[in-house]
């Protein structure tokens, strides 16, 4: 929920702006100005209304402007809405002329109010995302849904999003874990018909095989033991919208077959239901195992990839995005910047030399960890690699691979990074695979595939 800032000194005005922005706002209510710039200063919300008659001035308006000068100082970009008593405008075009918003005058119209709050935030979003672009973005980049890049092969999946996002049919996208596929999905879903819908993600390998049945399709009261009312699922919240079944891969053999049949007719049935449940949904599926040999192997039926799969989306690894890697890092260290309130300027000359040689097992999740572990341990201007967490294995050039293929060399960084991150973490699988960027599941595919799994793992 946005946050809304209310400072007002009348219990009984406060009490009403409250019950009425309750349901749509994060609410933070001040009676004086200094609890209100002690809020504004942990909370930063993006719109304030403001009395101009704050104590111990509240016949005047000194707390009130004093509030305002604050706010703004602080952050120039918050939309105050000024509220004043019906006789004082000229106090409220003042305040405007020095950077409010907007001002309203008492008797509170809380419809009338909320409209012009509601502005204010759409306004305030507006402007953040337009400087954003404009400082992080050159003309050659292409922004989506929060995704960016400008070498060829995202150039080439944007355009690939803006054809396939109007149909309604279902979308496959593959990729290794932390390359945003789920970002992909997201973009389809907004620039879709179905973009006023809902968009329904469901991470088919993180919830229990005995639990996703009901997860995916809803439950009918007492269809077993804790059933106590009537459940809906992911698939009928998805109604008029998007479904998107992320590691679809790790979908169970039974659920794959009553998934089939979903795409087959469009109707499902509860956990211990009869009745036949029509929805209208579009399926976007994603996953970053290779689903030809799960196909082959027979963990994953070929008819419903076909079902799914009727467009397919393959994102590049981060280590094949050239130069977006700098792109990337520094729109993350930029957004980070700002959030921690910390002033960098950038990337050493070594920090720049290590972003670009690294290969990025946890693609652009791990980049994005890195950046902002960065910015929270800096103390100079520049990011160094002690920063980005590179300590425990210092880069050593590519002559440390000499003799080695691009695979191999790969493969001994890939085996190198697990087994610090579970040393260092006591073996516990969890904080490994959040620490390297990727899902429990993957990390144990590639312990598997180092040998480093035991049943005991």
């Amino acid at each position: 929920m946005e946050r809304l800032l209310i400072v007002e000194d009348s219990e009984e005005i406060g009490r009403q702006l409250k019950w009425g922005f309750k349901k749509d706002y994060s609410l933070y209510l001040a009676t004086d100005a200094d609890d209100a710039i002690h809020y504004f200063k942990r909370h930063r919300p993006k719109v304030v209304t403001l009395d101009l008659g704050l104590p111990p001035d509240s016949d005047g308006t000194s707390e009130g402007f004093r509030c305002l000068k604050e706010i703004l100082k602080l952050h120039p970009l918050t939309k105050v809405i000024v509220v004043t008593g019906n006789d004082d405008r000229e106090s409220a075009l003042l305040a405007v002329s020095i950077g409010a918003y907007d001002y309203y005058q008492k008797p509170i119209d809380l419809k009338a109010l909320a409209v012009s709050v509601s502005r204010a935030f759409h306004l305030y979003n507006i402007e953040e995302e337009n400087r954003k672009l404009r400082h992080a973005l050159d003309e050659k980049t292409t922004v989506m849904s929060g995704m960016a890049g400008q070498c060829p092969a995202m150039t080439e999946i944007f355009s690939t999003i803006r054809k396939v996002a109007p149909s309604d049919v279902p979308v496959l996208i593959q990729g290794e874990s932390g390359t945003g596929k789920e970002l992909v999905a997201k973009a389809i879903h907004s620039l879709s018909m179905r973009k006023d819908g809902p968009f329904v993600p469901i991470n088919c390998g993180a919830i229990p095989e005995n639990l996703l049945e009901s997860e995916l399709f809803g439950h009918e009261k007492g269809a077993f033991t804790g059933a106590h009312a009537q459940v809906q699922g992911k698939v009928e919240y998805a109604e008029k919208g998007t479904l998107f079944l992320d590691e679809i891969g790790e979908l169970p053999a039974g659920l794959q077959v009553k998934l089939l049949r979903f795409l087959q007719d469009k109707t499902i049935q509860r956990v211990g239901g009869r009745v036949d449940i029509h929805v209208d949904t579009r399926i976007v599926a994603a996953t970053n195992i290779d689903i030809s040999e799960a196909i082959e192997s027979g963990r994953f039926r070929e008819d419903l990839y076909y079902r799914i799969g009727v467009l397919t989306i393959k994102l590049p690894p981060l280590r094949e995005r050239g130069g977006d890697i700098m792109l990337l890092a520094n729109l993350f260290l930029m957004k980070f910047s700002e959030q921690y309130r910390k002033r960098l300027k950038g990337f050493s000359p070594a920090s720049v030399e290590l972003l670009k040689s690294y290969e990025w097992p946890g693609n652009v999740r791990e980049l994005e960890n890195r950046i902002q572990r960065a910015v929270v341990m800096s103390d100079t201007q520049l990011v160094e690699p002690d920063d980005l967490g590179f300590t425990e294995r210092p880069f050593q050039g590519v002559s440390a691979f000499a003799g080695m293929t691009l695979r191999e060399a790969r493969d001994r960084v890939e085996k190198e990074m697990l087994v610090a991150a579970i040393e260092k973490n006591n073996g516990n699988i969890a904080k490994a695979a959040g620490e390297l960027g990727i899902s429990r599941p993957t990390l144990y595919d590639l312990m598997k595939k180092h040998g480093l799994y035991t049943p005991s793992s």
